[in-house]
Order: structure tokens, then C-alpha cells, then sequence
């Protein structure tokens, strides 16, 4: 039996992309036992993987997926496209085999209302789908307004790019036209928000390209927090790979952005005069989609309070609320952490009803960062249910180590690769 180390956890999630089982519990199919209409509202990583292990486990439940778009652009990997290592349609997923493979029933429309006491969805179409069980996986939206000037008519000159897709491509543009030996300004929120490494992997990324294309431009992230995720193994990379060209600036030093300026692409620190850049990536506070707020599963606050073992609301019975929606702490909102609750929540509302009792859940993330096409790092976590909450599970995943040789840095860059292809595959494929 292989010691689960965090090595060997890295390389197993790679390669299968908890692709059969969350860690804790099988996949046993519940076919003929759970009978009634599940609707999933979006189709990102969470909300898609809920709906097919919702048919994998229980086929004889009418599952309706409700996303949108016909394509889904993952954020994960997006950073990628900005420096050029791939393009847009490599991180572009469709529904097809949702519905062909899996008889997932996929609606292209967007949630407008949802009734509690009807159990009922509301469509901008004009249609109503009826529920038994209903999960919400909306993703985030952006705090417009949280930053004086920032707005989404100014984040087309200051592009956020944390919803992949046309902000993803502008911001791209902006970098290409960008003059050699001009700087880019990256602003990071305070926490909680999605993706807690990416803005840092953003800034190697496009250190990167910039390396290549520009190199005597310059980086300055702009963080409204003392310390950030894998922040020695990310500050160890910069030196390596990019030393003078990325500068972090902590909340203690000026760090957070209070407003903006579209016209004359500057920001304005805590304190200091304004600074002026060539191209501004600012990633604004967040709050869970807007579904949520109208459905009122977020209570007074950004996100959603939920039962973590079954992720029901805790505000409304019957509606599950999955991924970087929820209060989920301490997993981090991330792709594979919403993907893990999408199963745990299928599990739960596949179980319930078939009138079984849920298995003891346990809960999965990977979070891989590239800091150059052949340098990658990780942190991986376990977690399971403790008596007040989800809680990690001491010894179980780990991060990557500060003094690894350089094969030990391809090595997981390849695994990123790998993570990858095996995580949307799971979900879309």
C-alpha cells in the first residue's frame, strides 16, 4: 500500500482527477431507489460535476442542468492563455456529453428567481422548471462599486479577467500592445475571494510572456492583505525566474486599492499619491452570484450559509448552494474544491431521496500554480466533518517544499497539465 504523503497525493489526484470516488466514499449507484426532479443552477465545475454524479448515482432522478452559455470557460488555466502558453479554446468546455452520455437535461438560460414555498425556478426565457431538490452553483460576481471609480464600464480599460472569457481576451490585448519597459499593475482583494494563489500565478505568468516580449517591464501587485497563498514557494520562483521584475506590496505598506481611474490608468494606494501603469489588472471584492442575492440564500452577507455536511442552505430547505458560492471554510473557493462539493452534495440529495443515510462525506482540493511553463507548485488538503464543520485532516496533503531541485518543479508543472485535462474531463467529458 502507497503512504498517502502529500507527493503521492498530488500525483494520484493528477492522474485520476478523483475522477471515481471522492476520497471517503464510493460511487455506488442508487439506480431505481432515489426518484424525483433535481435542477442544478450553472454549470461550472461545481454545479456540472453535482449534475452528472447526480445521474451517475441515482439515474432514475430528472436532473436539469441550467447554465447560460453553451460553452464554459474555466478560470483555472486562464492565466496560461495570458502569457500565451495556450489559447481560449483550450480552457472552453461544452455540454454535449452531459446530455448524450450522462441524460443530464441541459437548459441554455439564466436563472432569474427562484420560489422557496413553490420550489420553483424562474427563467429570463419565460419558462418555470418545478424542483424536489434544487442546488445552486453561481459562482461569483463582482462588487461593483467596492472600489471608487471601479465599475463594468471601467473594467473594460481596467479589466478584473476573474470570470474567464472577454475580460481574459482584453486583458491579453492590453499586454501584447504594451510598450517594452512599461508596467503592469496587478491589485489583489482581501480575502475570502475565488482562487486565493491566482493573482500571484497571474503575476508569473505574465512575468513570464514579459521575460520573453518585454523584458525590461516591470510588475507590481498591489495586495490588500500582510501575506498570501504558497507566498515563500511563489516569492522563491520570482527570484528564480524573474528577479527585479515582480514587486509585492503588502496591505502595510500601501498595498490596498481604494479607487481607480479608467481614463487616466491610475490607482490610488491606502495612502501615497496615485501610480500610474500601462496596463492595470484590478481584481475586485466578490460575492456570490446574483441568483443568490435575489433568492436571498445569503442571508445578510456576500455568501451562503450552508449545512456543510449536505451543503443545504441554511436559510432555505430543500436548495443546496455548492462551490464559490458557499461558506465552505476552510477549503478554499477553487475549481477542484467546488467540484468535490458538487459530489458530496449528490451524494447527500441522491441519499436522502432514496431514503438512505449519507456516508460519512470527506472533502478534496488540489490547488496547483504555475510560476513558469516548467515550474509548478502545489498545495493539496483533505478534509472531513468535525463536530462544528468541515476541518482538515492533519497530515493528509501538504505544499510543496521551499528547496526542491529543478526536475522536482517540472515535475509539477506537468502534474498542473495533467490535473487539468483530468479534472474537465471528469465533468464535461
Amino acid at each position: 500500500m502507497t503512504h498517502l504523503t502529500r507527493r503521492n497525493f498530488v500525483r494520484m489526484m493528477a492522474a485520476a482527477g478523483a475522477a471515481s470516488s471522492v476520497l471517503g466514499w464510493p460511487i455506488v449507484s442508487l439506480a431505481g431507489k432515489a426518484e424525483g426532479r433535481v435542477v442544478v443552477v450553472g454549470g461550472g465545475f461545481g454545479g456540472a460535476s453535482c449534475a452528472k454524479y447526480l445521474s451517475k448515482l441515482a439515474p432514475g432522478l430528472d436532473v436539469t442542468l441550467v447554465e447560460r452559455d453553451s460553452r464554459y470557460i474555466t478560470c483555472p488555466f486562464s492565466n496560461a492563455v495570458l502569457a500565451g502558453l495556450y489559447d481560449l479554446d483550450y480552457i472552453t468546455h461544452g455540454y454535449d456529453a452531459l446530455q448524450q452520455s450522462h441524460g443530464v437535461k441541459v437548459v441554455h438560460d439564466s436563472a432569474t428567481g427562484i420560489d422557496p414555498e413553490a420550489k420553483t425556478v424562474s427563467l429570463a426565457g419565460g419558462s418555470t422548471l418545478q424542483y424536489d431538490r434544487l442546488v445552486v452553483s453561481p459562482g461569483i460576481d463582482i462588487q461593483w462599486g467596492a472600489i471608487e471609480g471601479y465599475d463594468q464600464a471601467a473594467s473594460e480599460r481596467i479589466p478584473h479577467a476573474w470570470i474567464a472569457g472577454s475580460q481574459t481576451m482584453i486583458l491579453r490585448k492590453q499586454l501584447e500592445e504594451m510598450p517594452d519597459g512599461g508596467v503592469v499593475i496587478i491589485a489583489a482583494p482581501r480575502n475570502p475571494f475565488r482562487c486565493p494563489p491566482g493573482p500571484y500565478e497571474r503575476a508569473s505568468l505574465i512575468a513570464h510572456y514579459l521575460k520573453q516580449a518585454k523584458p525590461r517591464s516591470k510588475i507590481l501587485i498591489y495586495d490588500a492583505k500582510g501575506k498570501f497563498s504558497k507566498q515563500p514557494l511563489f516569492e522563491q520562483g520570482w527570484q528564480a525566474l524573474y528577479p527585479g521584475m515582480v514587486e509585492w506590496i503588502s496591505e502595510s505598506d500601501g498595498g490596498a486599492i481604494e479607487g481607480v481611474d479608467a481614463g487616466n490608468m491610475t490607482v490610488q494606494p491606502t495612502f501615497g499619491d496615485p501610480q500610474k501603469a500601462d496596463v492595470i489588472n484590478l481584481i475586485p471584492p466578490q460575492k456570490a452570484g446574483a441568483i443568490a442575492h435575489t433568492a436571498g440564500l445569503t442571508g445578510d452577507g456576500a455568501w451562503c450559509p450552508v449545512n456543510q455536511r449536505t451543503f443545504e442552505s441554511t436559510v432555505h430547505k430543500d436548495i443546496h448552494v455548492i462551490g464559490d458560492a458557499a461558506i465552505a471554510n476552510p477549503m478554499p473557493k477553487s475549481g477542484f474544491a467546488a467540484s468535490s462539493q458538487g459530489k458530496v452534495c449528490a451524494m447527500s440529495i441522491a441519499a436522502s431521496l432514496s431514503g438512505q443515510e449519507m456516508p460519512d462525506p470527506s472533502y478534496v482540493n488540489t490547488c496547483y500554480s504555475l510560476i513558469g511553463p516548467d515550474y509548478g507548485i502545489s498545495v493539496a488538503a483533505v478534509y472531513r466533518m468535525g463536530e462544528s464543520g468541515i476541518v482538515a485532516v492533519e497530515g493528509a496533503g501538504g505544499v510543496s517544499p521551499k528547496d526542491a531541485s529543478e526536475a522536482f518543479r517540472r515535475t509539477e508543472a506537468r502534474y498542473s497539465v495533467g490535473w487539468y485535462q483530468s479534472i474537465t474531463s471528469d465533468i464535461w467529458a
